[in-house]
């Protein structure tokens, strides 16, 4: 298993997918020309759009997306695997879909991953999110093999959710993603620390690109995307919210090391919960 350079793109999409294929084509291309061989985007290329009316009229099936179109021609021009960190994608079926693609150097779609995990939140300062109110959440979580590595794919909210984490690296991934939009709220107070904790936990690397800065529809993301290395470490980082690319070299021997020294994988154990109530307590107490 061989190092490589694993890139993530910081973008402030906007609500027009043709300007954001178009600042993702500049951001890619500066990536492989820092000698990337992945590339990752953040949640939601494709567009920022919060009115349900536009957002409907914005977005349309896979065959016919143009961050989709743009995608595969640059990975196969560069030679890259290029991970669409997610775009809306209309299905068969008529519903939304936040939706991961990777492409092969080859531009090949190699993987699609579709957002578990729906982000239905109402946080402080009256910001409140229904987002299973537009989009079907997945169903399946995937892992496949790039340049020697094994990549486990998440998105944005899936980061709060430690066993999809667990269960991709016990299926062999050494190498996860956390594609993300995360809200300047919630960033500032968790971003650092669950990433760092899932890279520690899994004994993996996550390269986790993200949006930031202040959006066409009024929300504002948090920006700071983050490479973590198998330890914890943060190995780079955007350390602001503006559009930016970072780069890290990916070595899946790290992985290999870390693992040996926590084998926390190898020495996991199925158990019971025994959720006893107060009050079972004091009955039990009092009889005897």
């Amino acid at each position: 298993m061989g190092a490589f350079k694993a890139a993530a793109i910081q973008m402030r999409s906007g609500t027009s997918p043709e300007r954001n294929a178009v600042d993702l084509e500049r951001l890619v291309r500066e990536a492989a020309g820092q000698g990337a061989t992945y590339i990752q985007s953040p949640e939601m290329t494709g567009a920022l759009i919060r009115d349900s009316q536009a957002r409907a009229a914005s977005f349309t099936s896979e065959d016919k997306d143009i961050i989709v179109s743009t995608s595969r021609k640059l990975a196969k021009e560069l030679g890259v695997f290029l991970h669409i960190g997610s775009t809306a994608i209309l299905r068969a079926d008529g519903k939304l879909a936040n939706r991961a693609l990777l492409f092969g150097p080859d531009g090949a779609t190699l993987a699609i991953y579709d957002k578990i995990h729906m982000f239905d939140v109402d946080l402080d300062n009256g910001e409140s999110w229904r987002e299973s109110a537009a989009y079907e959440p997945g169903t399946e979580a995937v892992v496949t093999e790039i340049d020697g590595a094994r990549l486990g794919f998440a998105i944005c909210y899936d980061l709060r959710f430690p066993q999809l984490f667990r269960a991709e690296a016990l299926a062999g991934a050494d190498l996860l993603s956390v594609p993300a939009a995360f809200t300047r709220q919630t960033g500032e107070a968790h971003w650092h620390v669950l990433l760092r904790a899932r890279a520690i936990e899994n004994g993996a690397y996550v390269v986790a690109a993200a949006q930031g800065g202040l959006h066409e529809d009024g929300r504002e993301t948090y920006g700071h995307s983050l490479i973590v290395d198998p330890w914890g470490r943060i190995i780079a980082e955007a350390a602001h919210d503006q559009p930016a690319v970072i780069i890290a070299e990916i070595d899946p021997a790290q992985s290999v090391a870390a693992r040996k020294k926590i084998p926390n994988l190898k020495n996991t154990r199925d158990f019971a919960v025994n959720a006893t109530s107060v009050e079972a307590q004091s009955l039990r107490g009092a009889a005897s």
